[in-house]
């Protein structure tokens, strides 16, 4: 007989939670969304007709075509290939997610974990400041923090930085709150384990599948709230790629130009769609698993 925690036990666990997730149509197309757009963003050298486009040199002679044989979905304000610069802002716009969640999210359940297992004044000093945080819509705080920043890529990524690890904390505070009482914990306890044993080894493993859906549902959402930033002109600047940016230049074109504002606004749905089907998903394969 298999012991709990055996290699048996965790793959069929495994199985039954990928057999939940694929049996959702609308699960399995996200992910195929989400596959086909990072494979372009991190092949776009190869997969896009005019890499060259990315920067400020552009083709005058081609300027506001609309979508051809040539150019699939049009061409901008400077003859640069609209195909090529979703792209290679889908690449942007991925890399600002990535890293964005990379130092928000261990921030965020740091102080969750924390605050949720130790109680006392340390939870109340720690979610007293994530309430403050969290009290300030996210776009104000953003655009707050950038008014005083230089409005680049590093400075767009570390503003919505700032506006996101509360929103782990919170949830993961309210997840160890729960575990804090269960059985394991108390065992832990009693046989002197060290709290940093106890947050880290016990109560962590099991927040992981809270923290992966959010992660994955965060995607999108960062990537809407950077396009935000860059459509309002806090964000990246032209003449880098960026899906907000391109939306704002080509408003001011519409409609005769339509295209230069719609592709790059479908191109935004299409991501954060994806993002929020896988998301979405896996929070029905975590349930499904327990």
């Amino acid at each position: 007989m298999s012991e709990p925690g055996s290699p048996v036990i965790a793959k069929r666990s495994g199985s039954k939670a990928w057999q939940a997730y694929r049996s959702n149509p609308l699960s399995v197309a996200g992910l195929v969304i989400v596959a086909v757009i990072v494979f372009m963003a991190v092949f776009a050298d190869y997969l896009t007709p005019f890499p060259e486009h990315v920067g400020p040199i552009g083709d005058f002679a081609a300027m506001n075509m609309g979508p051809s044989e040539t150019y699939r979905l049009g061409t901008d304000t400077m003859g640069r290939d609209l195909f090529t610069r979703i792209i290679y802002g889908y690449q942007l716009s991925l890399i600002m997610a990535v890293v964005v969640l990379a130092i928000a999210t261990p921030v965020g359940v740091i102080v969750g974990l924390v605050a949720g297992y130790k109680g006392g004044w340390t939870d109340y000093v720690l979610m007293r400041i994530t309430d403050i945080f969290l009290a300030v819509p996210p776009l104000v705080l953003a655009m707050a923090i950038m008014g005083f920043l230089e409005p680049t890529l590093l400075n767009g990524m570390l503003a919505i930085t700032a506006m996101w690890w509360p929103w782990y904390a919170r949830l993961i505070y309210n997840v160890t709150r729960a575990e804090a009482q269960e059985g394991y914990v108390l065992a832990a306890e009693t046989v002197g384990a060290s709290t940093m044993h106890i947050i880290f080894r016990e109560i962590l493993p099991n927040c992981w599948p809270s923290i992966l859906t959010k992660m994955t549902l965060d995607v999108g959402f960062v990537i809407l709230m950077a396009s935000s930033l860059s459509f309002l002109g806090l964000g990246v600047q032209p003449p880098t790629p960026d899906l907000g940016s391109m939306v704002a230049e080509g408003a001011k074109y519409m409609p005769d130009a339509w295209w230069l504002s719609v592709w790059p606004a479908i191109a935004i749905l299409i991501i954060v769609l994806g993002f929020n089907l896988v998301g979405d998903g896996l929070r029905e394969a975590f349930e499904a698993e327990s």
